[in-house]
């Protein structure tokens, strides 16, 4: 027996000492792991410190990038409203001021290359003999084609520090905007209060010119540059790639990280070994405590684990399957036909006893389950059917329901689920609340079905604008191949003929004003409608628009009044709008009255301030509209059809165009009107004064006499053989002596090769070979001849719209006519420009 026992000792003396062995190798073999994963997280933290260093200067570079892009498109717009470079300067005065204070963002200049020459923020006196042109950052921002560029330091001009150049071509010219950042500043960018003592920082451009550092209060390093150049050459060389290079030998040993920012520089930290590997002997010794700990933690559970229960095995596996976010869980014995109850936080069911019958479970579910959906949810989870779907392996089954809480009805998710860890015949019965998410999903369908029905009534919309644009299309469309059909069958007719062409006429001209109304509603629809803000006098262009309608007035026999009561005519904002609504307005006026009825015009400056309201008002004794078609008119392709307004032919578009201009030029209309009464047409837009302008008289109109054209030269730039025949044609039955040029480069030449003064006018066409009108016409205003600045140059272009008027103002031009000609408006537009000559 005591051999027995001795030997059972032997046995366990051994036992025990085969696992203190296993338990020293493990560790030892721990140790080493350890010191390698330290190794490796060494690394790992490294670089996501040079990463953090380089995320907060891309930050810092991308906030100077933006104030780049920002002052970029600035200084275009201001280029394009054609600033003068005093103002320019200004504003780039006023930026930097702004930046500085505002943004905090200091140590930085700018300057800009305009036109070839300097024009800086801060002036110094380089300025004059300054070539910006030759310098690296505007010819690496030339070749970045919009991109922002960086250079390498250098030393500057002005001040001889150190500066790194940041810059950007503006738009498509040949200018760039550029801003000094001075590295001395960029030593506020990374903070080292949280790195150990004899950490570094070092930050260098492209070429590895330290641009800022930070020793930390370290003293060890006597020569920086020289320092980082060995650093740049390991790490060009590899060495700094991984953890078991990743040193400098000298006194210490210390980490080297790098990671180079967005635009090519590089940052470099160094951090000492012997912080990174500072207590792993006190880590080895807690691990072999932490081990031991485990192993005599494991044998008690272990010894624990024998004596649970068997309820808290089934939860453990419940909590398993389905953790914690169901309110209320059972374990289904569907062979039994038994629930057992796991988890329940429902008052509803306090009477509920922990296992039951699950007949009975139903049956307390009944009371709680929204009535329509019991029927599906009982037959959905019978027992019967929880058998089918565990048959199939359904391991996952359920839906959404309502049931009652004390609160009211709420959404729950149901789920019947089934796992092999399970026992047979079991499987898991949960509950969770999910109103706040089927509420959502709910309202998200109730979206996709709005959206849905926005889409069909968009459909019909386009629709029903297509049906109205061929209707209105093949009105006159037939008007004018009917009657040139009719015209030629009666040439031997002269009366008869004459009739033909003046109603093709007219239908031509309705269809003009369609595809115009149609291109401008277009526009509106897309948010499209450009606006502009520049400097008129309102009174002097208001009667230069209104010349036409006192000679359309006369010629109809209608009564023509303009009335102003104006305190400040001179004023800023897009007079082209204003006469685009006047335009329609004053047109519909004299459409809708008869011989001998009145139109007026009435203009009133409202107040006095900053953004002045001035008021239009149109009113006429015409035919008026009905009150029923008053709450349409605004509306595409809506026209009074009652008594006599139908015989008028309208597209339907004139009133939506005026409104939607009215609207974005922050204004009100209002319309009154009566059948057999007339309308009256009030708009009401703010218009901002002119600095300086004082307050004027508004005289009467003077009366409007026709042009005489008798004698007068005109050179006609035309390359559309039949425009060139009309237009020379009609000009010449007025009297007009015309030359013909066929493209831009060519009308350039017949100017240049006649004597000065012997061209009265020029008419332009805009889209021609060789040389375009805008091109020809800064071509004739550059010759050095003395009518060259003077003599009048008309554009005639087919793209009526205000940024089209822009471009020819912009080339010097002084007046525009649209195509299809209105030659009766040529000539009074000829006749106030030689006047003015």
């Amino acid at each position: 027996m005591k051999e027995h026992k001795r030997s059972n000792k032997q046995l366990r003396i051994l036992f025990l000492s085969v696992i203190l062995s296993i338990f020293l190798v493990f560790s030892l073999i721990s140790i080493q792991l350890v010191q390698r994963t330290i190794s490796t997280n060494s690394q790992v933290m490294g670089q996501e410190i040079a990463r953090s260093f380089s995320t907060s200067e891309d930050a810092n570079l991308y906030a100077y990038e933006l104030l780049l892009r920002n002052a970029t498109q600035w200084l275009s717009g201001q280029l394009e409203e054609g600033k003068s470079r005093e103002e320019v300067q200004h504003w780039m005065e006023d930026y930097l001021s702004y930046v500085s204070d505002t943004l905090g963002s200091k140590g930085i200049d700018m300057c800009a290359s305009i036109g070839g020459q300097i024009l800086a923020a801060t002036y110094w006196e380089g300025d004059d003999t300054f070539d910006p042109t030759a310098q690296n950052w505007y010819q690496m921002a030339m070749a970045a084609d919009g991109d922002i560029i960086y250079t390498d330091a250098y030393n500057d001009v002005v001040t001889g520090l150190a500066v790194i150049t940041i810059a950007q071509r503006i738009g498509n010219t040949n200018d760039v905007l550029a801003i000094d950042l001075f590295p001395q500043h960029f030593q506020q960018w990374s903070s080292m209060e949280a790195l150990p003592a004899d950490s570094s920082y070092f930050l260098c451009d492209s070429t590895g010119t330290v641009l800022c550092y930070d020793t930390n209060g370290s003293e060890r390093i006597e020569d920086v540059q020289s320092y980082v150049d060995q650093l740049n050459e390991e790490i060009d060389a590899g060495i700094h790639a991984d953890t078991e290079f990743s040193f400098l030998k000298g006194n210490d040993q210390y980490g080297v990280y790098y990671r180079q920012t967005s635009n090519g520089w590089t940052s470099i930290i160094t951090l000492p070994y012997r912080y990174l590997f500072s207590g792993l002997n006190e880590l080895a010794l807690w691990y072999a405590w932490i081990f031991g700990l485990f192993l005599l933690l494991s044998a008690i559970m272990y010894l624990r684990e024998r004596r649970l229960n068997q309820q808290v095995e089934l939860t453990s596996e419940t909590v398993r399957v389905l953790g914690d976010s169901y309110y209320a869980i059972y374990r289904i014995n569907f062979e039994s036909e038994t629930y057992t109850m796991l988890k329940s936080e429902e008052p509803l069911f306090s009477a509920l006893p922990h296992q039951g019958d699950y007949t009975a479970f139903l049956a307390q579910l009944k009371e709680v389950i929204e009535p329509q959906a019991y029927a599906e949810f009982e037959d959905s989870f019978s027992i019967a059917s929880i058998r089918r779907l565990v048959e199939r392996k359904v391991r996952d089954y359920g839906g959404d329901f309502q049931r009652l809480f004390p609160e009211g009805y709420r959404w729950v998710n149901v789920r019947l689920l089934f796992d092999d860890s399970l026992d047979v015949g079991e499987a898991i019965l949960c509950f969770r609340e999910v109103d706040e998410e089927k509420r959502r999903q709910l309202q998200h369908t109730e979206l996709l079905k709005e959206s849905l029905l926005t889409m069909q009534k968009s459909a019909e919309a386009r629709n029903l604008f297509f049906a109205n644009m061929s209707h209105d299309m093949r009105t006159p469309l037939n008007a004018i191949i009917g009657m040139s059909d009719l015209a030629g069958h009666t040439l031997s007719d002269p009366e008869r003929t004459g009739d033909y062409l003046r109603k093709i006429n007219h239908s031509s001209k309705h269809l003009l004003g369609l595809i115009n109304d149609v291109l401008e509603m277009s526009k509106c629809e897309q948010g499209k409608l450009a606006l502009e803000r520049r400097p008129f006098d309102l009174r002097e262009q208001l009667d230069e628009v209104l010349d036409i309608f006192r000679i359309q007035a006369q010629n109809e026999g209608k009564e023509f009044h303009i009335t102003y009561d104006v305190r400040n005519t001179r004023v800023e904002g897009d007079f082209f709008r204003i006469q685009q609504i006047l335009n329609n307005l004053l047109s519909n006026a004299l459409k809708f009255t008869s011989p001998g009825q009145e139109i007026s015009l009435t203009v009133r400056q409202l107040d006095e301030g900053a953004h002045t309201q001035y008021q239009f008002i149109v009113q006429d004794t015409g035919v008026g509209m009905s009150e029923e078609f008053l709450s349409r008119i605004f509306i595409p392709f809506e026209r009074e059809t009652r008594f006599g307004a139908k015989n008028v032919s309208g597209t339907g578009l004139g009133m939506p165009i005026v409104r939607n201009i009215v609207l974005q030029m922050e204004g009100q209309i209002d319309v009154q009107s009566a059948l057999g009464k007339g309308s009256t047409f009030t708009v009401t837009i703010p218009l901002a004064l002119q600095a300086g302008a004082e307050e004027e008289t508004t005289p009467a109109p003077a009366p409007v006499e026709a042009a005489n054209l008798q004698g007068r030269r005109l050179l006609l730039a035309e390359d559309n053989e039949l425009n060139m025949e009309l237009a020379t044609e009609v000009l010449r039955m007025k009297g007009v002596e015309v030359v013909q040029a066929w493209n831009g480069r060519e009308a350039v030449e017949r100017f240049q090769e006649s004597a000065p003064g012997f061209f009265d006018a020029i008419l332009m066409d805009m889209q021609m070979p060789e040389m375009n009108g805008c091109e020809a016409a800064r071509a004739i205003r550059a010759l050095p001849r003395t009518d060259a600045s003077s003599v009048p140059i008309i554009a005639v272009t087919a793209n009526a719209f205000a940024e089209d008027i822009a471009a020819t103002v912009a080339a010097g031009m002084n007046a525009h006519i649209a195509k299809p000609i209105d030659f009766d408006l040529l000539e009074q537009t000829l006749g106030r420009l030689l006047v003015k000559a």
